[in-house]
């Protein structure tokens, strides 16, 4: 049963992405503009994870390229980072900023803004599509610029730095992984 969730799980999120979206003016009612915007940042994710991920494209496209066809991302671990590395971390920002500081939904912001920074740098290095560069662009630059520049941020630049931290800080400990499995899985070749 959790293989064909940790292979399935995008298409749960398409759909609450979308049931996110429809409810989005009955939750955030009464709040105001720069928590409604860390609030859409999740169904927004969610709808750039079925491109990404929709048939499996992400993890082939990632394991092909950067694996040289050795499956360096399983679908376990697509599961875990998205679930808990995006929707978690989106959740937590967005409870932080509602009853702690505003601030913490930078974290939100930021992570699709780095994001989105990935998908096009590997576009451009590339030269060609990959899977989730569409919704990044057309989607989480503007959601992500418009935040920050409607955000009435009167708080400390200290949660800007953490914002961008954060979002860092999940891209690199992703690749990490990524490179330490293909340079696990080259020695078990070797041996």
């Amino acid at each position: 049963m959790l293989n064909r969730i940790y292979s399935n799980w995008v298409y749960g999120g398409l759909l609450t992405g979308l049931l996110l979206l429809l409810l989005m003016p009955l939750v955030t009612l009464g709040w105001q503009i720069e928590l409604k915007l860390f609030y859409l940042t999740l169904p927004l994710y969610m709808l750039h994870q079925y491109e990404e991920w929709d048939g499996d494209r992400f993890r082939i496209f990632l394991n092909n390229q950067l694996g040289r066809g050795k499956n360096l991302l399983t679908h376990k671990a697509g599961f875990v980072i998205n679930i808990f590395g995006v929707w978690g971390v989106i959740a937590v920002s967005l409870y932080l900023a509602f009853y702690v500081n505003l601030g913490y939904g930078l974290i939100a912001t930021y992570l699709v803004l780095v994001n989105a920074f990935v998908h096009v740098v590997a576009g451009f290095v590339l030269r060609s599509y990959n899977p989730g560069l569409g919704t990044a662009i057309v989607l989480f630059i503007p959601l992500g610029f418009y935040t920050l520049y409607q955000g009435n941020f009167d708080i400390d630049n200290a949660f800007q730095y953490l914002g961008i931290a954060v979002a860092i800080l999940i891209h690199v400990s992703i690749m990490w992984h990524l490179l330490g499995r293909r340079k696990q899985l080259t020695k078990n070749d070797s041996s």
